[in-house]
């Protein structure tokens, strides 16, 4: 009996492409072929209103060639298309070359063969649609059990990826990693009084399994959920126009982190590469290791190898290995977010290893890792649980979850809202307010933080859905933090 070849795998024709890249002479070469799974479920009151099981699979080729980058992308995995690819690739590196101006050259990596799997208990592929839809179904039935007193929208979703992955380079790298994303979430509206406001609740999205989803907590806290909606809507607007102290929960600290910390410091936008879409940086790098940028006792550190962060993987999309390193060290701007390209310009010997696409047919570029503000230190008269914050609060409020958001193209000048607030006084949490935003220059606020909680309030929040880039790609990442308190913040109007 005549046996049938054995089929073509994704590292055999990684191998394949990467001799390819170099008889084609190219100074440096890489391939990725990826397969990606997205399912995503949503509920809207008392029906499953979207149901998604997508699998979007291919590959993408990407050479160096006299400093000039080609990239090309396809979705069939055959020795032939490969091959087109890398002349494809080679033919559009030789294009760039003639308009560009300074030509690229990369840092050095070691060469690395390794595997890497996302650490979970439960596949959330292997739990049943069934099990999952009821499970939102019942979550939004309890919400609309407050519908006589004025919620009249609930809402609940469970999303999860899988992210196959081979990589190969010139460099002599292969490296397969798998990596498995959770995310789930739900929130009520409240409309009554003539307004209409909202409360939500999200465990954040990270790289963990279905026990991610935790359905006791989230059935704990849907009660909680639909009385804050009804008590937010007949609260009193927030004052407007003057100053007060914040006291912000990680749970809205995150997005303040990522906008006016993590994409400020990604390196491509400081060298306005990124001014097209989304402007550039502030942090320029002749203020490296100068620039006040935060209160002394402040520090925000890059960790992509933090257990379940979103974008916790064991090498960035160039074959450079995860490492953890301070962006912000004792308020100092102490470095940048780096590929391999950057990390040259600015005079390194080596990256952080900040690449990532978001598909195989997306050129990788530099994006924000698991970027977190280190808790307070034991001790310190900075350092203060929430609880201690409120007490020791005059006047002020407390936010919690993220709503609005606007920045200038330079990350300096920023407004941001938020899902629910408090208003305290005399030391104690008086009340709902609504319509709360603020607004400050990235630099004066970070520096007016005079506490920061301690690591027993420590929360990994942050997102999956970070926008950059043209085309844009979608990235994800955690911003670990503690609670803060930041003082003379601008509310509502200019005061």
């Amino acid at each position: 009996m005549v046996q049938a070849p054995a089929p073509i795998t994704a590292t055999d024709l990684a191998t394949f492409a990467i001799d390819l890249i170099r008889k084609a002479g190219c100074e440096y070469g890489d391939v990725r072929f990826c397969t990606y799974r997205h399912q995503n479920l949503y509920a809207r009151d008392r029906s499953l209103s979207q149901l998604s099981d997508n699998v979007s699979s291919g590959f993408g080729v990407r050479v160096l060639l006299e400093g000039a980058w080609g990239f090309a992308a396809s979705p069939h995995k055959t020795q032939a298309e490969v091959e087109r690819l890398v002349t494809l690739a080679v033919e559009i590196a030789k294009g760039s070359r003639l308009s560009q101006r300074i030509r690229v050259q990369l840092v050095p990596v070691d060469a690395y063969r390794d595997t890497y799997v996302t650490p979970m208990e439960i596949d959330p592929f292997t739990v049943p649609i069934t099990e999952k839809a009821d499970l939102l179904l019942r979550i939004n039935e309890q919400l609309l059990s407050y519908e006589k007193r004025g919620v009249k929208k609930a809402y609940s979703f469970l999303r999860f990826t899988k992210e196959d992955k081979t990589f190969a380079s010139t460099e002599g790298s292969l490296i397969q990693q798998t990596l498995y994303r959770s995310y789930p979430g739900l929130g009520c509206q409240a409309i009554a009084n003539g307004d209409a406001q909202s409360r939500n609740y999200e465990r954040p999205p990270l790289n963990r399994g279905y026990e991610h989803i935790n359905v006791p907590d989230l059935l704990s806290q849907v009660d909680r959920v639909a009385e804050e909606a009804i008590e937010k809507v007949y609260a009193p607007k927030s004052p407007s126009g003057i100053r007060t102290t914040l006291i912000l929960k990680p749970t809205h600290l995150w997005l303040t982190i990522h906008e006016s910390v993590g994409h400020p410091t990604e390196l491509d936008r400081v060298y306005g590469y990124e001014a097209n879409f989304a402007g550039t940086s502030f942090a320029t790098v002749d203020q490296l290791g100068k620039l006040q940028y935060a209160a002394p006792w402040i520090n925000f550190k890059a960790d992509r190898t933090q257990p379940g962060g979103r974008s916790t993987m064991g090498y960035d999309d160039e074959g450079v290995p995860s490492q953890e390193w301070y962006i912000v060290k004792d308020g100092i701007l102490a470095d940048y977010l780096t590929d391999r390209e950057t990390a040259y310009r600015l005079g390194r010997s080596s990256s952080n290893g900040s690449a990532y696409a978001d598909s195989w047919s997306s050129v990788p570029m530099v994006r924000i890792p698991n970027l977190g503000l280190e808790p307070g230190v034991e001790g310190d008269s900075h350092t203060a649980t929430l609880a201690e914050m409120i007490a020791d609060t005059e006047e002020g409020i407390l936010i919690d979850g993220i709503g609005s958001f606007s920045i200038d193209q330079q990350r300096r000048n920023f407004q941001f809202g938020g899902d629910a607030f408090w208003k305290v006084e005399k030391g104690k949490v008086v009340g709902m307010l609504k319509d709360v935003t603020y607004h400050s220059m990235t630099t004066d606020f970070w520096n007016s933080v005079d506490a920061i909680g301690p690591a027993s309030e420590w929360q990994q929040c942050g997102t999956n859905m970070c926008g950059k880039g043209e085309p844009m790609q979608l990235a994800q990442m955690s911003h670990a933090c503690v609670p803060v308190r930041v003082r003379n913040i601008h509310i509502g109007g200019a005061s």
